[in-house]
């Protein structure tokens, strides 16, 4: 079987979701799932959750930069560092797994924080069978065109813009 890359991006809510739903599944027909994160804290409700599932492996974020905007160019940089790490180590690690979801790697990439270039060589190196997810906003037209599935959420309404913060449990 052939792995496929499957791209779920836009302003909407629900790419994480659905990336997570995806590991569910694979996860519950036998095949093994690493999911890392980039540009959050790991410590999402469907993170923690996930972690106590057989067949997932999530990777801890050891180090936690707030957002983008607020960064220094130092402090980006620092985040630049590690967050290449993690995209590194995860290609390293896997041929041990039969789906990579590489979750908010494209808001990574869009930041500067990963370099998309690297990514793409990544990407045409897996190992043939493996499935890889990628999510954030702001795909670029390189990326999107070695994809086999680009999925676009958008967001036609959202209590955000009437003020209602984040919930956990549904939000994060």
């Amino acid at each position: 079987m052939s792995g496929l890359l499957h791209i779920y991006c836009g302003d909407g809510k629900g790419k994480t979701t659905a990336a997570m739903g995806l590991a569910v599944r694979c996860a519950g027909s036998g095949r093994k799932v690493l999911l890392v994160q980039f540009l959050k804290d790991g410590k999402s409700s469907e993170f923690a959750s996930l972690d106590r599932v057989p067949n997932i492996e999530t990777v801890p974020q050891t180090r936690i930069f707030g957002f983008s905007w607020t960064l220094t160019p130092e402090e980006k940089a620092e985040a630049g560092v590690y967050y290449t790490g993690l995209l590194e180590d995860a290609f390293r690690r896997c041929g041990e797994f039969d789906l990579l979801i590489l979750d908010e790697v494209l808001g990574a990439c869009s930041t500067g924080m990963v370099d998309e270039g690297r990514l793409l060589e990544l990407l045409e190196r897996k190992p043939d069978a493996l499935e890889v997810v990628l999510t954030g906003r702001g795909p670029s037209q390189a990326l999107q065109d070695r994809a086999d599935y680009v999925t676009e959420m958008k967001m036609v309404k959202h209590p955000f813009e009437k003020g209602v913060p984040a919930r956990e449990g549904i939000e994060f």
